[in-house]
């Protein structure tokens, strides 16, 4: 387990008075079929914050890294349709893997999350026509390619939509590396 992870669960149980396992029966009896009513639950019955929903949600499931033996498997679910993305996925980790070796890769049903002491960015092949960057920047203005994210819930500050590898050039992979050097 993650020292993330571990963190948050400690203050789920300080927060609410109930383990992850007690969330995750709670959640479980009452049989919801989709993650998003999970977090709707959680946060409009239980005042959850969007990271502790989203956990239990995930736990609940089984659609955590941490619940998967081979993450490489959660990335190839991730590109099945969106075989042409794979590609680009491969050259912004390399890229990435230049900043530091600090770096945690942390794959998850519909995405993968970048960490350093915090999440710093996600890559997500969001439809077959569209690849999008993640990127935890809070407080920056929103310039060039980085648009920002206006919705409440969002796990990261801005993102970048990319179409094709073309598109991956010197100023994504500064912000990328803004976000990182931010991440501490």
């Amino acid at each position: 387990m993650e020292k993330a992870e571990e963190t948050m669960l400690e203050n789920l149980l300080k927060n609410t008075g109930k383990s992850l396992e007690q969330w995750i029966s709670i959640v479980k009896k009452a049989n919801f079929e989709k993650h998003a009513e999970i977090i709707r639950f959680l946060k409009e019955e239980h005042a959850f914050t969007h990271g502790f929903a989203n956990l239990v949600a995930m736990k609940a499931r089984g659609a955590d890294a941490g619940s998967v033996e081979n993450k490489d498997e959660l990335i190839e679910k991730q590109y099945k349709g969106k075989e042409h993305f794979r590609p680009l996925y491969e050259n912004l980790m390399s890229e990435i893997g230049k900043f530091g070796t600090d770096i945690e890769i942390a794959p998850k049903i519909a995405y993968v999350s970048l960490r350093r002491k915090k999440q710093f960015a996600t890559l997500q092949p969001t439809t077959k026509s569209r690849f999008e960057i993640g990127i935890n920047l809070k407080g920056f203005p929103a310039k060039g390619k980085l648009e920002e994210i206006k919705s409440a819930n969002a796990m990261c500050s801005h993102k970048i939509n990319i179409a094709g590898e073309n598109d991956i050039d010197k100023e994504v992979i500064e912000w990328l590396k803004m976000a990182y050097q931010n991440a501490v």
